[in-house]
């Protein structure tokens, strides 16, 4: 390595081509917005084959047509990090390297430069260098170094390939795979007995305290390391409901492989919700609330996971994110103490209505990114469970206002009066105890305390993580809101809002 300031992260055997493709595969999964890769070696050494290997990954496409920029100097490709991919063998004077578009190469996404020795103040800029040579046993390997936050990001992918390796998947193709707003990552991973999942989840350090000396994190109960995943899918599968199978797991890692439930939703062609599908998962849940559920479940290696409570604190602090991020954007103005006060007033009041609500196991996200539809099974066995870590022994009702008031798809009011109707009739005739009405007001307040949260996450995630599709769905939860806030129980909330312009006035 000819770049100062790199910290080794490992030197790998390339016992020929494919490894190379592999290895080029693999590093794509961490590449990142600004990332300057550069590739050291001989003509010959395989340079080329690697950045082919990465592009064609980050592009999604294996077919893509990635020829050589010897002569062109410069090519550019989209993805989900748009690369561009440079080659400054000819590069006749380093000057010249403003005009071939580096800085905004790194200013819209990544670039992998070869032969970046020509020109040394691109190498000196480099974020990751591999170095392609021969090894002592007379084949090849690759030498790669990194500096900054790539150090962390190619440790971790290199983790994971030993993780496959002793999962006995050495030779297994990752792939990325689309996750969700959680800072967890997810790849599918393909070998001899077909496709699984690899759930990427390291813990993560907690935030600074923002109430009684603890992070949001601990307050809301959201799951730190993976524990709570493995321990709520074995209970799950347990009790005759479809999740995922742990194939092989690193806890210590936060590494897991797990079985690919397939890529059907309960949604239509069009992106419209199936009313068939939805109603099969209320029947799900109907079935799920019946059942008594353990509060400490077993994780393995003689370790429990004990399923917090959705308490008071919790709500109220997810609440509080509508003042926090999404008033504060819409005013333009933070929130005063006196309205905070209000706040708070208001939807304690709410609270205290639903202190003798029923509970059971909520899985806190059942909607449609995370129920996959299994269309060969039958009954409850069709709807399959995905994204549950988080789970808690809460009100039955917010599960059916989180499938019913769906974040990412419109549910029309009348589908979800529909869908509540199912729910409540599948209850009374199992149970003569259940109290619909009771569990309309319930409904209600957690479906307004749902809608509540999300559109202050939606907002924190837009401003402060640099994501902006999610503001998409905004005015989508401000309509579930509104159906919500009528009822008699959430007048104060209401009243409150609409002061704040986020419902109308009546």
């Amino acid at each position: 390595m000819t770049t100062p300031d790199l910290t080794v992260i490992e030197i790998i055997e390339l016992m020929d081509s494919a490894a190379t493709e592999r290895l080029g595969r693999d590093l794509s999964l961490v590449l990142a917005k600004g990332d300057a890769v550069m590739l050291l070696g001989d003509l010959g050494a395989g340079k080329s084959t690697l950045a082919r290997a990465m592009i064609r990954a980050v592009a999604g496409d294996d077919g893509l047509d990635v020829p050589s920029p010897t002569f062109t100097l410069v090519q550019a490709y989209g993805g989900r990090v748009p690369v561009s991919h440079f080659d400054l063998y000819r590069l006749g004077d380093e000057n010249e390297i403003g005009e071939l578009g580096f800085d905004d190469a790194l200013e819209e996404g990544a670039a992998i430069v070869e032969w970046p020795q020509r020109v040394p103040s691109v190498l000196a800029r480099a974020d990751i260098v591999i170095e392609l040579r021969m090894s002592e046993n007379g084949g090849r390997c690759a030498a790669i170094a990194a500096r900054g936050s790539a150090v962390r990001r190619l440790s971790r992918t290199r983790s994971i390939r030993a993780f496959l390796a002793r999962s006995g998947l050495a030779e297994s193709e990752r792939r990325h795979l689309n996750g969700d707003a959680s800072s967890r990552r997810y790849e599918t991973v393909s070998g001899p007995a077909g496709t699984l999942i690899l759930m990427d989840s390291p813990r993560q350090p907690d935030g600074p305290p923002i109430r009684d000396g603890l992070p949001y994190s601990q307050l809301v109960h959201l799951a730190e390391d993976v524990g709570p995943f493995v321990a709520i899918s074995s209970a799950l599968a347990t009790a005759g409901f479809t999740a995922p199978r742990i194939v092989a797991s690193d806890l210590e890692e936060g590494l897991l492989l797990i079985t690919n439930l397939g890529g059907a939703t309960i949604l239509k062609r069009d992106g419209d919700p199936d009313p068939e599908r939805y109603h099969a998962a209320i029947d799900c849940l109907s079935k799920l609330h019946r059942m008594d559920w353990a509060s400490g479940l077993p994780v393995g290696e003689g370790r429990i996971h004990h399923v917090s409570a959705y308490d008071r604190r919790a709500m109220m602090i997810e609440a509080e994110l509508l003042p926090d991020w999404f008033v504060s954007d819409t005013l333009g103005r933070a929130v005063d103490v006196e309205e905070l006060a209000l706040f708070r007033e208001a939807w304690n009041m709410a609270f205290d209505e639903i202190e003798t609500a029923e509970r059971t196991l909520v899985l806190r996200d059942f909607h449609s990114p995370n129920i996959i539809w299994q269309p060969d099974a039958i009954g409850i066995s069709r709807i399959g469970i995905i994204d549950f870590q988080d789970a808690m022994i809460g009100p039955t009702a917010y599960d059916v206002a989180s499938l019913a008031q769906d974040a990412r798809v419109t549910i029309p009011a009348e589908l979800e009066a529909s869908l509540v109707a199912a729910y409540i009739a599948s209850r009374r005739k199992s149970d003569p105890e259940f109290k619909p009405f009771y569990f309309e007001r319930d409904y209600a307040v957690m479906a307004a305390q749902r809608a509540t949260k999300i559109l202050g996450i939606f907002v924190r995630l837009a401003n402060r993580d640099g994501k902006p599709q999610y503001k998409r769905h905004i005015p989508r939860i401000i309509e579930y809101l509104r159906r919500s806030l009528d009822h008699p129980t959430l007048a104060p909330v209401k009243s409150l809002y609409s002061d704040w312009g986020i419902v109308e006035k009546h």
